[in-house]
């Protein structure tokens, strides 16, 4: 039987949406905790976040870690594997897609290959199959 593991976060908010703000807590690795606000989610403010940040934070992590999986199954230990996930938020539409731009130092790979590696994580990471509702498109690269 595969072993599973609940993670949990949680967030108290006070007040309207437009004015009101929150703290969100992770709760499972008692890791961080965040303020969020509505001004951060449709306009952006420093040392605030937003939902679509951390969802992007969970995919960059997700994707770096099924692609370094990937590779190291294959033989092709990576030394470094960068990747940045450009959640968008569109007011009144929601998450419209979720970019992930990646760089990685692997040794013995053609680029050609590497595409082929990255493109399966992109479609195969817990947390890609979870966006399955949105379009996530991606640009990788030996570094």
């Amino acid at each position: 039987m595969p072993t599973t593991l609940t993670s949990e976060a949680t967030t108290v908010w006070t007040g309207d949406l437009p004015t009101g703000s929150g703290t969100v807590t992770l709760d499972s690795s008692h890791a961080a905790e965040f303020s969020v606000n509505w001004k951060a989610r449709a306009e952006g403010v420093s040392n605030t976040t937003n939902p679509e940040e951390l969802l992007g934070a969970a995919h960059a992590a997700c994707f770096s870690m099924a692609l370094a999986n990937a590779l190291g199954s294959a033989g092709h230990t990576p030394e470094s594997i960068q990747t940045t996930a450009a959640v968008t938020f569109a007011a009144g539409t929601g998450v419209i897609g979720s970019h992930l731009l990646v760089s990685a130092k692997i040794p013995g790979l053609t680029e050609a290959e590497f595409e082929v590696f990255a493109q399966d994580a992109k479609d195969n990471c817990p947390i890609s199959k979870a966006l399955a509702g949105i379009p996530i498109t991606i640009e990788a690269e030996l570094a």
